[in-house]
């Protein structure tokens, strides 16, 4: 029974890491720019959201889901304003060689930004919730380690992935050299911050 919550979990996790967002755009430019363990560090940091919210819906946390419910305009400006603020940082980075950038990301910075952008996501507590509701797995009928279990496979699968995606793109970074770099940060940039812009823009209307 174990072993069926953690493949589960490991499912879950992986499933709702995989789609590309901007989290999935930072971490590719990150590992290309700076290296696989920058790029890993900063997916381990949604992976890490993830866990969180699993852990909210597997315990059957109500009183948490329904304070992070009830502040998700606050959460999600938060978040929106801090994508337009990466994505004007990251059009704005000098074309640095490759090699001379690996070091220079803070190890801290890359996990804690993108644990931010994760947790301020309110998208991302209706989606385990629904998984979960649907799976039938919410609240694990009251066995604490069966959901801990189920939480620990959720942050494995999404580690998984990010895993899988810093190594694959840092396979691409021998391939380069520095003259790339400048429309890696534009193209990046523009994605970041059009994802900014578009919670922005969809808070403004639901709040007119």
């Amino acid at each position: 029974m174990t072993s069926h919550f953690l493949l589960t979990g490991l499912i879950i996790g992986f499933a709702i890491a995989a789609p590309v967002g901007p989290i999935g755009v930072l971490c590719i430019r990150r590992t290309l720019a700076h290296g696989r363990t920058v790029g890993l560090l900063s997916g381990l940091g949604a992976a890490t959201a993830d866990a969180f919210y699993g852990c909210v819906a597997g315990f059957g946390l109500t009183a948490i889901s329904t304070l992070l419910l009830n502040q998700q305009f606050w959460l999600a400006l938060g978040g929106g304003i801090f994508l337009c603020y990466l994505g004007f940082k990251t059009l704005r980075l000098p074309a640095t060689n490759l090699s001379t950038q690996t070091h220079r990301q803070s190890y801290l910075n890359a996990y804690a930004s993108t644990f931010f952008l994760t947790i301020t996501n309110p998208a991302t507590i209706l989606s385990f919730a629904a998984i979960f509701a649907g799976l039938r797995l919410a609240g694990t009928a009251g066995d604490y380690f069966a959901a801990a279990v189920l939480v620990m496979g959720v942050f494995a699968g999404s580690a998984l992935w990010w895993l899988a995606l810093s190594t694959g793109v840092s396979l691409l970074t021998r391939r380069l050299n520095s003259g790339f770099m400048p429309w890696i940060n534009r193209i990046s940039g523009v994605i970041i911050l059009g994802f900014g812009v578009v919670i922005l823009l969809n808070l403004a209307v639901t709040a007119a």
